[in-house]
C-alpha cells in the first residue's frame, strides 16, 4: 500500500512540474525583445492618406470570429497587461510606429494589418487581418527603422502548431483566450471591459459566446497538429500559402478527406507594380486580381458557407455566401497601383557607391536582365487591353531554375475531391473562368486540381459577393481588374520578376531560404545551410538581416524539406540543375549589389556612367 502511495505522489509531482514547465513556457513563449526605434522613416512610396487606407482597410477575414473588442480587452496570461498593447504585439514581428496613437480607422491603436469590419446583419465588429499584415516590411539600421510599403512581413502570424516554446501569434492568442475563460477574476476583467453598462446582466451570454472562438481556435490547433499538416515551420516571414488556402476551402469547408500535407512554407512577396503582371503567385498560377485576393481572404479566414449541419447544402440562393469584402478589396487593389518600389534612404543605411553601381550595371545586363527585366508588351499583345503598360512575367521550370521545388510540386500534383458540391460542366461553362492548357472536358470533379477547383470556386464566391454588394454587372469589370476572366494555369516552375527594391525584401529565394542577396550570387556552397531568422536588423552591404542567434530567433535549416537553399546558382560549369549563370567573384557579387540599390530609382540611375557589358554565354556545352 505504501509503495502504491509512493508512486501515486511521484506521478502526481511530475503531472505537476510538467504543468509547471508547460504554463512557465506559455507566460514566457519564446519571442525577441522589441526596442523602439530612436526614428521610424517612411519613404516616399505614397501619400500618408493611402498609406493608412492600405493598413486598416479591412478584406472580410476573421480570427475563428474573434471580435475586435474581445482582442483589445484580452489580458497576458499571468499580467493584467493587455495582449494587444503594440509593443508585446511587435515581439511576434507585427508592425508598430513608436508615435501611433488610436485613430477612428485603427480605434485599438493595433499593429499595421490588424483592423475590422462590421458584420451588416449583427452590427458586431470583428477582428480582420488584412493584406498589410503580411505584406508591409521594416529594416532597422543603428537604431533606426525604415518602413517598406508593400514589402514582405517579418512576423510569426501563420503557425497553428502549438509547440513548447511557442512564438506564434496564433499560440498565445489561444493560450490568453484559455486563461482568461478558467480564470474568473480575469474574465470578470474582461466582461467589464467588453459590456461596459451592459455588465454584469450580458456575462452569461458573453461566456457562451467567448468559449465558441476559444473551442474554435483550439479545435484548428488540434486539427493542424494531429493530421500533421504542417510539417515545415514557417517561423518568421513565411507561410505555406497555396497549401493553407486550400486546406482551409477544400478541408475545412468541403470534406476532411481533402486535407493535405502543406509542407512548402512562402515569403511573402512584395506588391509594388504587381497590377501590371500578366500573371500572378510565386507559380504563375492566377491572373484576374479580384479571384486572388479572394483566395488569399479566404486563406486568411474569411468564412465560406457552402453546407448546413449535418452536411445539407446550402440552398442555392445563398450558396457560396462568404464574408469576404469586395468593395474593399477593390479600394486596395487600387490604392496599391499607386504604391512605387522603394528607393534606397542613403541618409539612413548608407551612400551607394556610384562607380560600383555601374559596373554592377553591366553585371545585372549580362546576368539578370533575361529572366528578371520586365517584358513591356505592345497593345496587341496585352491580355488586358486596358492594362498600361502590361509586363509578360517568365516563368522558369524547376528544373532550369533548380530552387526548392516542393510549392510548385505541391499545387500540380495535390487533388481533391469536390464532387460533394455538386457541380455540373454545363453550371461551371456559365462561370467567367479561363482555364489554359487544359479545358473543362478534362476536369475531375472527384480528383481536381488545386489551382482549377480554387479558380471556380472563388468564381461562385465573387459573384455571390457582387451580390451580396448590390454591384452591378457594367461596375464588375473594373472591380475585376481591367475586364480579366478568372484565368488559370499550372506550371511546375517560379515567376522571375523585376527587381526594382529586391534590396528591401529579404531573405531570398520563393521560400526564404537564402539570407543574402551576396549568397544569392554565390555558388550553393558558399550558402549558408542554417540562418536564424527574426531580426529586423539589417546588413547593407550584403543586403540581408542579420542571422546570428538571438534569444526568440527561429533556426531556419535548409535540409528540411521545403527549406531548400539549392538553385539559381552562379558557378563556373555546365548550365543545368540550377546553374543560371557563370561564377561570380565577390567583388563583381557587390557591384551587382550596389546597382541593385539604384535600379528603379532615375535620379541615381541618371549618375551611373556607362560600361560596357559583356555578351551573356549560354557555358559549356554539356550532354547528358
Amino acid at each position: 500500500m505504501r509503495a502504491l502511495r509512493r508512486v501515486l505522489l511521484l506521478a502526481l509531482f511530475l503531472l505537476l512540474a510538467g504543468l509547471a514547465i508547460v504554463l512557465y513556457y506559455i507566460a514566457n513563449p519564446n519571442l525577441p525583445a522589441y526596442q523602439s526605434p530612436s526614428q521610424l522613416h517612411y519613404l516616399e512610396q505614397w501619400g500618408e492618406q493611402e498609406r493608412q487606407t492600405y493598413y486598416y482597410t479591412p478584406q472580410g477575414t476573421l480570427v475563428k470570429g474573434l471580435r475586435y473588442d474581445w482582442f483589445t480587452a484580452l489580458e497576458l496570461p499571468f499580467s493584467r497587461d493587455k495582449f494587444a498593447r503594440p509593443e508585446y504585439l511587435a515581439r511576434f514581428g507585427f508592425l508598430v510606429d513608436p508615435q501611433q496613437k488610436a485613430t477612428p480607422q485603427n480605434p485599438g491603436n493595433l499593429p499595421v494589418g490588424l483592423t475590422r469590419h462590421q458584420d451588416a446583419k449583427t452590427g458586431t465588429h470583428y477582428l480582420d487581418i488584412s493584406c498589410a499584415a503580411c505584406h508591409t516590411g521594416e529594416l532597422r539600421f543603428q537604431g533606426q527603422a525604415v518602413r517598406i510599403d508593400g514589402g514582405a512581413a517579418l512576423h510569426s502570424l501563420a503557425s497553428t502548431v502549438p509547440t513548447l516554446r511557442g512564438g506564434s501569434f496564433g499560440q498565445a492568442l489561444g493560450m490568453s483566450m484559455a486563461f482568461t475563460y478558467y480564470n474568473p477574476l480575469k474574465f470578470s476583467r474582461f466582461a467589464e471591459a467588453v459590456l461596459g453598462e451592459r455588465y454584469p446582466e450580458g456575462k452569461k451570454q458573453l461566456r457562451t459566446d467567448f468559449k465558441q472562438v476559444l473551442d474554435r481556435l483550439l479545435g484548428t490547433a488540434w486539427n493542424d497538429t494531429h493530421r500533421g499538416l504542417y510539417p515545415t515551420e514557417e517561423g518568421f516571414g513565411r507561410t505555406d500559402a497555396f497549401g493553407r488556402i486550400a486546406n482551409s476551402v477544400y478541408g475545412d469547408a468541403i470534406s476532411p478527406s481533402n486535407y493535405r500535407v502543406a509542407d512548402a512554407p512562402v515569403s511573402y512577396p512584395h506588391l509594388w507594380e504587381i497590377w501590371k503582371f500578366d500573371w500572378v503567385q510565386w507559380n504563375g498560377s492566377a491572373m484576374q486580381p479580384m479571384a486572388r485576393n479572394i483566395g488569399e481572404a479566404l486563406g486568411v479566414g474569411a468564412t465560406l458557407h457552402l453546407f448546413q449541419p449535418g452536411g445539407v447544402t446550402v440552398p442555392e440562393g445563398d450558396r457560396y455566401a462568404s464574408s469576404v469584402r469586395v468593395r474593399d478589396l477593390h479600394t486596395l487593389e487600387e490604392t496599391l497601383k499607386r504604391l512605387t518600389p522603394p528607393t534606397w534612404p542613403e541618409a539612413v543605411l548608407g551612400k551607394v557607391d556610384l562607380a560600383r553601381a555601374s559596373q554592377g550595371r553591366a553585371l545585372f545586363v549580362e546576368n539578370c536582365a533575361y529572366c528578371h527585366a520586365p517584358n513591356v508588351v505592345p497593345p496587341e499583345q496585352r491580355m488586358a487591353p486596358g492594362r498600361a503598360p502590361e509586363w509578360h512575367m517568365r516563368i522558369v521550370p524547376v528544373d532550369i531554375v533548380g530552387t526548392d521545388s516542393t510549392t510548385a510540386d505541391n499545387i500540380a500534383d495535390h487533388r481533391f475531391d469536390i464532387s460533394k458540391l455538386g457541380w455540373t460542366r454545363e453550371q461551371l461553362a456559365k462561370l467567367d473562368v479561363k482555364l489554359f492548357g487544359t479545358s473543362l472536358e478534362q476536369v475531375d470533379f472527384s480528383n481536381i486540381s488545386s489551382a482549377k477547383g480554387l479558380a471556380y470556386i472563388t468564381a461562385f464566391v465573387e459573384d455571390q459577393a457582387y451580390k451580396q454588394a448590390g454591384i452591378a454587372a457594367e461596375e464588375r469589370a473594373a472591380m475585376d481588374g481591367f475586364g480579366l476572366a478568372i484565368g488559370v494555369q499550372e506550371k511546375r516552375g517560379y515567376k522571375a520578376r523585376p527587381l526594382d527594391g529586391i534590396w528591401a525584401t529579404p531573405p531570398f529565394l520563393h521560400n526564404g531560404s537564402v539570407p543574402s542577396l551576396f549568397q544569392l550570387f554565390s555558388p550553393v556552397t558558399e550558402r549558408a545551410s542554417q540562418f536564424h531568422v527574426g531580426s529586423f536588423e539589417y546588413d547593407p552591404k550584403f543586403v540581408g538581416f542579420q542571422t546570428t542567434a538571438f534569444p526568440g530567433s527561429f533556426l531556419l535549416d535548409t535540409s528540411i524539406k521545403g527549406n531548400g537553399n539549392q538553385g539559381h546558382e552562379f558557378r563556373d560549369g555546365c548550365r543545368k540543375g540550377g546553374v543560371i549563370g557563370r561564377f561570380l567573384q565577390p567583388d563583381e557579387r557587390l557591384a551587382l549589389i550596389e546597382y541593385l540599390k539604384v535600379l528603379g530609382n532615375p535620379q541615381l540611375e541618371g549618375q551611373l556612367t556607362q560600361v560596357e557589358a559583356r555578351p551573356w554565354t549560354p557555358g559549356p556545352a554539356c550532354e547528358g
